[in-house]
């Protein structure tokens, strides 16, 4: 008979342990800056920062990091971005307070003409925020860090990065101007317009929030109604710092839910998807799931036990109606730990026991991996990426604090941005 095994605390304990691991090694300990992702020569990214400035209080909770260190840290993050060059010089390290996607690991300069990016600037900002509630000592080091958070804060332009419409833009590049993407339909922006709305210099106008409200689709999918979208770290980012549990705005009002219970539908969702498989990838199952963006064994197509398939490399898969390419990000399942414990601590048991994935890097979890492609390095029995990524490693920290102690969703519901800004987008409800 097949041994069943139980996630204990003490494995709960190790996976934070782990994932919070990638922010000790992967820091550069001069400017606060934290590499995307474990690969050489390769940039920060500052969703990664942002995501690794709110795991420092979990850090300290857990006993894995002194305070006075993690204040150090923090600190010395803060300040980089306070000093760094704000101009339109394609070299510079940001613009009107937003900053790029990816900055060079050493001297903070924009890396891969990437954008500037609204999305991960407000990731930042939100790390940024979470460590001014957290260090509020009465010293001088925490009380710079409250200072520099907010002065930080307060000189992002969200109205700026409107262009002039209704709903935000993507980004901006130096010269090319604003990307013609904007933020349409649910998903991460969730946290942008909120942080947007609540700002006390250049806060977004309500209207925004109601026009991008109005692009949302309401599905019905494998037996559950939700507000749609496909990769699952949509239904997560948001979520790693606001406690959205009994407050609801006009849109979620209507559906008679709120944002954590669509996150829920989203996570068994995924599940139901898994179990009827229906391109019938290998090791996709009741325990074997996690379809969102991830690092991926493509761009390629080859024959698979006489199947033709395609897979991609680095792409936001989803559910259910694709991309999907038989690749499954460990990570995005404990993510959902808060959302649906009594399908995610099984997966997570899966995971460690049955795949074994924490036997392949130095951090935990590995970003992905896909049963259906062979392997490519020796001694693995399917294809496993050979990256770890903040991005992927920090949400492990957080949202197994979350579903554990509610630390991080305690500490924004004292933090009055994200309270007004949630006000003036017509939350009502709750804790509110």
């Amino acid at each position: 008979m097949e041994e069943k095994h139980t996630v204990v605390a003490e494995e709960l304990d190790r996976l934070q342990c782990e994932a919070f691991s990638y922010i000790l090694h992967e820091t550069n300990l001069a400017n606060g800056l934290v590499v995307d992702r474990t690969s050489v020569d390769w940039p920060a990214s500052i969703a990664a920062i942002g995501m690794a400035l709110t795991a420092y209080p979990v850090a300290v909770e857990r006993g894995f990091i002194t305070r006075a260190e993690a204040v150090k840290r923090t600190l010395t993050t803060l300040r980089f971005f306070w000093n760094s060059p704000q101009s339109s010089d394609p070299d510079a390290t940001g613009y009107h307070g937003f900053y790029y996607h990816f900055l060079d690991m050493q001297t903070g300069q924009r890396a891969w003409r990437s954008e500037l990016s609204t999305i991960d600037t407000a990731i930042l900002i939100a790390g940024m925020l979470t460590a001014g509630i957290y260090f509020s000592g009465d010293n001088a080091d925490e009380r710079e860090i409250g200072t520099l958070a907010e002065s930080l804060y307060r000189r992002v332009d969200w109205r700026w990065a409107q262009n002039g419409g209704a709903t935000l833009t993507h980004g901006w590049k130096p010269k090319s101007g604003f990307l013609k993407y904007r933020w349409q339909g649910y998903d991460e922006a969730l946290l942008l317009y909120v942080l947007g709305l609540g700002s006390p210099t250049h806060p977004l106008p309500p209207e925004s929030y109601a026009a991008w409200a109005s692009t949302y689709e309401w599905k019905s999918c494998l037996g559950h109604e939700y507000l749609y979208a496909g990769p699952l770290f949509t239904h997560q980012i948001s979520h790693l710092w606001i406690d959205f549990r009994g407050i609801q705005d006009e849109f979620m009002q209507g559906k008679g839910i709120d944002y954590f219970e669509n996150s829920r539908r989203a996570t068994l969702i995924q599940q139901q998807y898994a179990i009827k498989n229906p391109l019938k990838f290998k090791g996709y199952g009741e325990n074997g799931w996690g379809i969102t963006a991830s690092d991926g064994p493509g761009p390629k197509k080859m024959k698979v036990n006489g199947i033709e398939r395609r897979f991609y490399d680095y792409l936001a898969r989803g559910v259910p109606f694709g991309p999907d390419d038989g690749t499954l990000a460990p990570w995005a399942v404990v993510a959902s730990l808060p959302f649906a414990p009594e399908i995610v601590l099984p997966a997570i048991d899966y995971l460690i026991h049955d795949v074994e994935l924490k036997n392949t890097g130095p951090y935990g979890f590995k970003a992905s991996y896909n049963p259906s492609h062979p392997p490519i390095a020796f001694n693995q029995p399917f294809w496993i990426s050979p990256y770890h990524f903040g991005i992927d490693q920090v949400p492990i920290v957080l949202m197994i604090e979350n579903y554990r102690t509610n630390l991080i969703w305690q500490l924004m519901r004292h933090c009055p941005h994200i309270v007004n800004g949630l006000r003036r987008a017509g939350f009502t409800g709750g804790w509110m």
